[in-house]
């Protein structure tokens, strides 16, 4: 599978993409807004878990490559996980090495993204979670037709501290 924008290529994860992987998921400034760096087992358990092939119909999580079109260069990590019954809704996230943000990339790739789930899936609703303050991930979310549903509060143990969830949607204009 592959997803095309003006400069951004989204490619499945592959065995070659580990570097990048661990990249990001020790990236201090992104995981920040995430979870705790995980382990080296850990990282590499999840890597192993988004290896396997993604289906329409697929339980487990679809995971993208954002890469530069003209040089290849990696950027980041985007993700969708389904949930088929009964509702076919789909949440969305990402993440990007730290380097790479406040470029308008997330927001290119989670536009293309988009349109690839509520299009050719024809996912009724597009869902997204943000921790409480993170105004760029925001940002990008209602960049591409994400609203605002509502703060789910002590939502997430995030390094030890409850946080506060942002809780988005967007709906299928089609359905």
């Amino acid at each position: 599978m592959q997803l095309i924008t003006q400069r951004l290529q989204l490619t499945t994860l592959q065995p070659e993409d580990w570097q990048l992987f661990r990249q990001v998921h020790t990236d201090k400034q992104s995981m920040s807004w995430i979870s705790a760096i995980p382990s080296e087992e850990g990282i590499r358990q999840r890597f192993a878990d988004r290896l396997a092939p993604w289906q329409i119909t697929s339980y487990h999580m679809l995971c993208l490559v954002v890469s530069l079109k003209d040089s290849g260069e990696k950027l980041g990590l985007m993700g969708a996980n389904a949930e088929w019954l009964p509702h076919r809704q789909v949440e969305v996230g990402y993440s990007f090495l730290n380097q790479h943000c406040g470029q308008g990339y997330g927001s290119e790739a989670l536009g293309v993204l988009c349109d690839f789930l509520l299009v050719q899936c024809e996912f009724h609703k597009l869902k997204a979670s943000v921790v409480e303050g993170n105004y760029a991930s925001r940002r990008v979310l209602e960049k591409n037709g994400f609203m605002l549903e509502g703060t789910l509060r002590d939502n997430y143990l995030l390094r030890g501290q409850w946080v506060n969830d942002w809780v988005f949607g967007r709906l299928n204009p089609d359905h």
